[in-house]
């Protein structure tokens, strides 16, 4: 019977003042119901990147109520100390976060601590849905190296762009096949790409035009370390990035070159810096 008063009530301030008052809001909230709330995967992720490499605990603008649903639910189930539910996805919640995923089951890669679909996906469960959910995609070979299909498509697209095909000297998912990659190929999106033929400017326009498709893209050279001239390139917000990548893609969000020096970025300056998504969406 109450139910029915205010749903009556509800449709005579509709008639008298024209306001649309939603009937299920009146008539079908369970009492007592908690409210879902929502995360962004793509949010998550680049504060999973970003925030483990900052010298202080601010949050990655955008990303704050994401990772609080995200901190809460790892809390909820003793993964993380209520201290750190902040909104920074630091060291500790990448370590709760890797510790989850391996009480789903997951190895190696699959529990680094950076979010994937699924693990996101349950761990919300009763709290929380995800919005904007990012997949690595299968893996694949282009241009004789392996990677998956995200990180190709955002390959076709830097071509495509640039008018020329470009050479692959190292692919992803490569645990230990270059010493002096420290890592970093050891997951998806990285990539190293031949600057045979090109000259400086070229070089320059290459990584440009990767980081503007979504990739941290710097020209290396043998100044550096102990290899060639090369573009290596690390895809943002990809879920399957190794520990080594991940930072990498940090510290190119936080203005630093990639390297262990964390001196200052000298690639080409690209504003703002997107994902392959965030891309996608201001063609």
């Amino acid at each position: 019977m109450v139910n029915v008063r205010i749903a009556a009530l509800a449709a005579a301030l509709v008639g008298f003042v024209g306001l649309a008052v939603p009937a299920t809001a009146a008539t079908h909230a369970p009492s007592g119901a908690a409210a879902i709330g929502t995360v962004d995967m793509e949010a998550v992720l680049k504060s999973a990147q970003i925030d483990p490499r900052r010298a202080d605990s601010a949050i990655t603008p955008g990303s704050g109520p994401s990772v609080l649903l995200v901190e809460q639910a790892l809390d909820a189930k003793n993964f993380l100390a209520a201290t750190y539910v902040d909104g920074h996805f630091g060291t500790r919640t990448i370590d709760a976060y890797a510790a989850y995923q391996r009480s789903l089951g997951y190895t190696g890669l699959d529990a680094s601590g950076m979010p994937g679909p699924t693990s996101l996906r349950l761990l919300g469960e009763g709290r929380y849905t995800v919005v904007r959910s990012v997949s690595a995609g299968s893996r694949v070979t282009y241009h004789n190296a392996l990677m998956n299909t995200r990180t190709k498509a955002m390959l076709v697209e830097a071509e495509r762009l640039l008018g020329r095909t470009l050479g692959i000297t190292q692919g992803s998912y490569n645990p230990g096949g270059v010493p002096g990659s420290a890592g970093t190929h050891d997951g998806g999106g990285a990539l190293d790409i031949s600057v045979s033929g090109m000259t400086a400017t070229t070089r320059t326009n290459v990584a440009r035009v990767l980081r503007l498709v979504g990739f941290a893209a710097w020209v290396r050279t043998p100044a550096q370390g102990d290899w060639d001239y090369h573009i290596h390139a690390i895809a943002l917000g990809d879920p399957d990035l190794s520990t080594g990548a991940r930072n990498q893609a940090g510290d190119y969000y936080l203005g630093f070159n990639g390297l262990a020096n964390r001196a200052p970025d000298d690639g080409p300056a690209v504003s703002p810096k997107r994902t392959w998504e965030e891309y996608q969406r201001n063609l």
